[in-house]
């Protein structure tokens, strides 16, 4: 199949939680192959399967270019069913999102944070990040749970962000 085109901001399915995955076929590994084409072709870091409109606990992410991840957690790697388990601090950091392109805002997240999950054979996987591994680890299990970047801003964040969506809506564009 290739190449997925990624929803745009404000598609329904970017706000549906995903279904947990409970077979894990070749259909389901054609779809993660599809992801990471999708993922490569825009240079992303992340991609949760509700960004391409897969309503699924199913993310994807791939750090192999980062200097600062340790190698055997870079990726790529498939995530399935994932659930953050602990928190620790909290950081204000410049954040994007692929269903908003070219539109970024700070947005509060812990520092530290603990994954648990499958991966893409299903075996059980357990990742503790930090920093920028950290912050897309939150902002992909927030996709799988219908939650947008925009959904962390402050109420006059959010004006601003909606003015603007307005602004692009009228002009017949999207992000």
């Amino acid at each position: 199949m290739g190449v997925i085109e990624i929803v745009k901001y404000p598609e329904p399915v970017l706000e549906k939680k995903g279904e947990l995955v409970t077979e894990i076929d070749g259909v389901l590994q054609g779809k993660i192959e599809d992801m990471f084409e999708s993922l490569y072709a825009v240079s992303g870091l992340g991609l949760a399967a509700s960004q391409v409109g897969h309503p699924l606990a199913l993310f994807i992410y791939d750090l192999s270019l980062s200097d600062t991840i340790p190698s055997e957690i870079k990726g790529p790697a498939a995530i399935l069913n994932p659930e953050i388990v602990e928190m620790e601090g909290e950081v204000i950091g410049d954040e994007g999102c692929l269903s908003i392109p070219g539109y970024f805002e700070k947005v509060k997240r812990a520092v530290r944070v603990q994954l648990k999950g499958l991966d893409r054979e299903g075996k059980e996987v357990r990742i503790e990040a930090e920093g920028l591994f950290a912050r897309m680890l939150q902002h992909e299990v927030d996709h799988i749970n219908g939650v947008m970047m925009v959904d962390h801003f402050s109420s006059l964040k959010k004006d601003i962000f909606f003015r603007k969506l307005k602004k692009r809506m009228k002009r017949g564009g999207t992000w």
